[in-house]
């Protein structure tokens, strides 16, 4: 299958389409994304790997945190193969010497050789936010410009609100891009700050300006419209040759620009080689790593990188995929690194079961696809779920088609007996100790142990741990790394169906769980004990990682 359409190719991005990417500014004002100078070294290192061009590491002088990044960066800490870095910080203020302006000085002292300064563009914000003449405020521009520059360093310039001001008083705006160009700005980057910019308008913006300008011309949208990256796009159409964005479009509100799927987008769909192929395989890993060192998750619906991005539930589309995958794909999944993912619930057909059994390594026939179809959709009117719980889905299959006897089960639960101190009743997280008893039978023998934990849960698994001693090793690796818990029946009160998921780890593969019952401590042990069996048994499976 061709991912790229029949459009004429863009010019070369050897000419001077860049991608710079703003997540260790932009990006850290999303909500709860928090970054110490070791996280930032390390979202750089891998944001350098994907082949961006530019790498805004922060505000030097603003707060502490980003004067330390660019000064370990400085000194050697950060050896960027493929972007180049670049301190952002304002023009100077109003009524001082570009010369003795502090955060100037800060930015000079980052010792980068890119330089992204912001000012205001919208009339409106020059008389009501700083208070000084609109002569000021293009004279604050031109001068920091032109002392950056004949210090020698390559300035970029953000025209904060472009897009409103221009809405509202394009004169004004048209003033202030000009006079940034004209005092040696390299690009002159139109920011949509607001996120409110729309398609219609964009494209025609932009074109006129990149007749007008001499200097490149960028793009910075955020998302508040819900048209971030389309708006690039149509930009970079209208002739834009630098846009910055964000890893999975993180930023303040609504986001900013996803870079990644600018990036996907533009090379897959619109032809143009921004980064080799194998660096565009990274995108899904890269995605996932930068979401969890700024404490975020990966959006399962995020284009390209996300965990659904290619998942297919319907029956029609399996029974389709299985005769050409690309009828129900709109890229092939291996070349942003991710995977075509096919998802059994009472919603599928044997065709997605067949599918799904292919997938996990096991041979079945049509009989066997019908029983474990009739036993999912059993299940479901039950409460039970299988879509993100692949791993039980796996279990329940080889159960189903006997190819897991209940004689091969590494282990069976007999009973079990848990207090609370406190009566505290959060399961991964009481705040008093919670204590477990646990009978199971291995290799016909009986086993007891017992536990204690910040919840039942974690006490449950110390016992459980603690009645097998050791038969399995590959335990020891294994962790919970999420607990989910949700109310299926909330009519019904305290006697609800609860529906626990458990996310299970060795620090290299991951896998789901999933636990039906009215007492949520049991569904939580349903869900464990998937997880149990799932890690020690995968390792004789064809294709799992240890087999």
């Amino acid at each position: 299958m061709t991912s790229a359409t029949a459009h004429s190719p863009l010019p070369d991005p050897a000419a001077g389409l860049d991608l710079y990417d703003t997540t260790l500014r932009d990006g850290t004002q999303r909500e709860g994304v928090s970054l110490s100078v070791d996280d930032k070294l390390r979202v750089a290192r891998r944001m350098d790997e994907l082949g961006v061009a530019y790498i805004e590491g922060g505000w030097p002088g603003a707060n502490p945190k980003d004067t330390a990044f660019f000064a370990r960066a400085a000194d050697g800490e950060l050896a960027l193969e493929h972007a180049t870095l670049v301190a952002f910080g304002m023009t100077r203020g109003a009524g001082r010497a570009a010369e003795a302006d502090p955060l100037l000085q800060a930015l000079v002292d980052a010792r980068t050789d890119v330089i992204c300064l912001v000012g205001k563009s919208w009339g409106y914000h020059v008389d009501e936010a700083l208070g000084v003449p609109r002569a000021e405020n293009l004279a604050m521009v031109a001068d920091s410009i032109r002392h950056l520059s004949a210090l020698g360093k390559r300035v970029f310039f953000d025209a904060e609100h472009f897009f409103d001001g221009f809405a509202r008083d394009g004169a004004y705006a048209r003033e202030v891009v000009t006079a940034a160009a004209e005092a040696g700005a390299e690009c002159v980057v139109l920011c949509d700050t607001n996120g409110g910019a729309m398609p219609w308008d964009v494209a025609e913006i932009v074109g006129g300006l990149v007749r007008d300008l001499p200097s490149q011309v960028g793009l910075h949208f955020h998302d508040d419209g819900g048209c971030a990256v389309a708006n690039s796009l149509l930009g970079i159409e209208a002739g834009a040759t630098h846009v910055q964005g964000t890893a999975n479009g993180l930023g303040e509100r609504c986001g900013n620009a996803n870079l990644f799927t600018i990036l996907a987008d533009l090379q897959l769909k619109r032809g143009l080689q921004l980064v080799p192929a194998d660096r565009l395989e990274r995108l899904t890993e890269i995605s996932h790593t930068v979401a969890e060192l700024c404490n975020q998750t990966t959006p399962s619906i995020a284009p390209y990188v996300g965990h659904t991005a290619f998942s297919h539930k319907a029956g029609l589309h399996a029974s389709a995929l299985a005769k050409a995958p690309d009828m129900y794909q709109h890229v092939e999944p291996e070349e942003v690194g991710n995977r075509q993912r096919l998802v059994v619930s009472e919603l599928a057909g044997r065709s997605n079961v067949l599918l799904k059994a292919k997938e996990l390594g096991v041979d079945i026939d049509d009989e066997q696809a019908r029983a474990v179809l009739a036993e999912v959709k059993r299940r479901e009117a039950a409460g039970w779920t299988y879509e993100a719980a692949d791993a039980s889905f796996d279990l329940l299959l080889r159960r189903v088609t006997g190819l897991l006897p209940a004689a091969a089960e590494p282990f069976r639960s007999q009973h079990y007996r848990v207090s609370v101190a406190g009566g505290s009743a959060d399961l991964t997280g009481a705040d008093g100790p919670a204590e477990a008893i646990l009978a199971v039978e291995v290799h016909g023998q009986r086993r007891l142990g017992a536990g204690e934990g910040n919840g039942p849960v974690d006490a449950l698994d110390h016992a459980f741990r603690n009645a097998v001693n050791g038969t399995w090793p590959q335990l020891d690796r294994i962790h919970l790394s999420d607990y989910k818990v949700r109310v299926l029946e909330a009519s019904a009160g305290t006697d609800a169906v609860t529906r626990v998921l458990v996310t299970s780890t060795d620090g290299v593969d991951v896998w789901d769980t999933v636990g039906v019952h009215p007492n949520v401590v049991e569904a939580s042990w349903l869900a464990l004990s998937d997880a149990y069996t799932h890690a020690i048994l995968r390792v004789d499976w064809p294709g799992s990682a240890d087999g």
